[in-house]
């Protein structure tokens, strides 16, 4: 029963990222398509996680850390970028 349930949500998390891919594509402005991408980060991590709970394994955790850290750094980088239209700056004294 556990494996029927986790199966409809890992198959409910794949189209909800279909979804989201579209709103990637099709995306008004360039703050739905940030959003968009990270919500994509997110159901992966969550994908993963149902993953790792059928195979009952522990070895995808270090998987969802990297993802994550790699998700929330690439959402603040491209927020900056729009703000500012530079991620890193470098301050020149010359």
């Amino acid at each position: 029963m556990i494996e029927f349930i986790l199966g409809i949500s890992l198959s409910l998390f794949a189209l909800s990222i279909a979804i989201v891919l579209y709103r990637i594509i099709r995306g008004p402005s360039m703050p739905d398509r940030v959003i968009a991408m990270d919500t994509i980060g997110v159901n992966l991590i969550s994908g993963i996680a149902v993953i790792s709970i059928l195979l009952k394994t522990r070895a995808f955790l270090e998987v969802i850390l990297i993802i994550g850290i790699l998700a929330f750094i690439s959402t603040i980088a491209l927020s900056k970028f729009i703000e500012r239209g530079v991620i890193v700056e470098y301050k020149r004294d010359r």
